[in-house]
């Protein structure tokens, strides 16, 4: 006989029958068991390999954090001390590590200007290449690294002193000025040097086309720069006056800083010859004029040797008692005087001599060319070498019976042998 199922329910693999209820309650019962197995399989291996990333092993990972964390063995020392005042202005300034080397030295002021130094080869100190400047706040900042790598760093300020007593150096040419090949740099102190080493130490002289100059001390308050020939026409001359907190003497510093500039114009020397009375006046080695002169007469010859032109006066009063000549003369209007010496030794205008321009020797040591009262007349050879001449052009004198004009006597240095000059 046919038994039809009965509505919802089924026969299973052994012939018995089953409702969906029932089948539902067996698949609840296996999702609950498989569900219980996986949370344990998860809480034994899961939480195993969340922790394998972070802090499995030995620990090594929070060691090396700690490694990395740890501060510098290294020790940065800088004198003189936070907030210090009134410090000197050379040899106070140092920087020094210990425990590691130096890597990097910065003290500014408070414009931002940085004084420059050197880190010493072995990295355990820093010393400034020049003086600091009086009155300024400087700022420190020094790194350094120990043997690790690790960097340690300290930062300063400070405050030089104010000098009671102060120097400065009047100098030739000015600043902007176009002179002639013989012209040195010269610089005249308002007080006597003792330490002339730091205060020429101060003073940087670059060129365009670069030459060698170097300086000269005549005393203790002048110092003169020159190359070891005349310059070259177009030279560009470029002189830094750091004197700023130099110590000249003791008690006594530098308020100076300034830049000077100038360029050689072209190139002029004039020969006079004392014995034949004339001057030929060349540029760049070719004569454009021979002038007849006048020069000093027996016991009051002119000196030989090169001297520069320093001084041109359209005009000018000469009195012989300023040179040590009693009362011998006192001309008021000697016209187109131009300066070769400091004594007093002058290439100018003539109106009284005569006949003596090229014939005889009649002054008391200058050179005299033909002129007239007032120097009016722009034709004459005297109105003619005033304005062909520039403070720095060369007059060389030969064949008198004087000695060699001192190097001192004006800006004759050339007068020196190079090696003397260096000396």
């Amino acid at each position: 006989m046919n038994v039809r199922p009965i509505s919802g329910a089924s026969v299973d693999a052994h012939g018995r029958r089953t409702t969906r209820v029932q089948q539902r309650r067996g698949g609840g019962l296996l999702a609950l068991v498989l569900g219980v197995l996986l949370l344990a399989v998860t809480a034994c291996g899961g939480g195993g390999g969340s922790d394998s990333g972070a802090g499995s092993g030995s620990g090594d990972g929070k060691d090396a954090d700690a490694a990395q964390t740890k501060q510098s063995v290294a020790v940065v020392a800088i004198s003189p001390k936070d907030g210090a005042q009134s410090v000197d202005t050379s040899g106070a300034l140092k920087v020094s590590a210990s425990k590691g080397k130096l890597t990097t030295v910065e003290v500014k002021d408070t414009k931002g200007a940085a004084i420059a130094g050197k880190i010493a080869a072995d990295g355990a100190s820093w010393t400034p290449d020049t003086h600091l400047a009086a009155s300024t706040k400087y700022t420190v900042h020094a790194v350094a690294k120990d043997s690790a790598g690790r960097q340690a760093a300290e930062d300063s300020s400070f405050t030089t002193l104010t000098p009671k007593n102060t120097f400065i150096g009047t100098f030739t040419p000015e600043d902007g000025s176009t002179v002639g090949v013989g012209m040195p740099f010269s610089i005249r102190f308002t007080r006597g040097i003792t330490h002339p080493e730091d205060v020429e130490k101060a003073i940087t002289i670059t060129t365009e086309p670069a030459v060698d100059v170097e300086g000269h001390w005549f005393g203790n308050d002048r110092l003169d720069f020159r190359p070891e020939q005349y310059w070259k026409s177009g030279t560009k001359v470029t002189v830094r006056l750091d004197l700023n907190g130099v110590e000249g003497r003791p008690g006594v510093y530098g308020s100076q800083a300034k830049t000077v500039k100038f360029t050689i114009g072209r190139n002029q020397v004039s020969y006079v010859d004392a014995k034949k009375h004339t001057m030929k006046v060349t540029q760049d080695g070719k004569v454009i004029r021979t002038i007849p002169v006048t020069t000093g007469k027996p016991g009051y010859d002119t000196w030989n040797g090169q001297m520069v032109m320093s001084q041109k006066l359209t005009e000018t009063r000469m009195n012989s008692e300023t040179v040590g000549y009693g009362s011998e003369y006192d001309i008021k209007d000697v016209p187109h005087a131009i300066r070769l010496t400091d004594s007093g030794t002058f290439a100018h205008g003539n109106y009284w001599g005569g006949g003596a321009f090229g014939n005889y020797n009649a002054s008391h040591g200058c050179i005299g060319l033909r002129d007239v009262r007032g120097g009016y007349d722009g034709t004459t050879p005297a109105a003619w070498f005033f304005s062909h001449s520039i403070l720095g052009d060369v007059v060389v004198v030969k064949n008198s019976h004087d000695e060699t004009v001192d190097p001192a006597n004006g800006l004759n240095g050339w007068n020196m042998s190079w090696e003397k000059w260096k000396a």
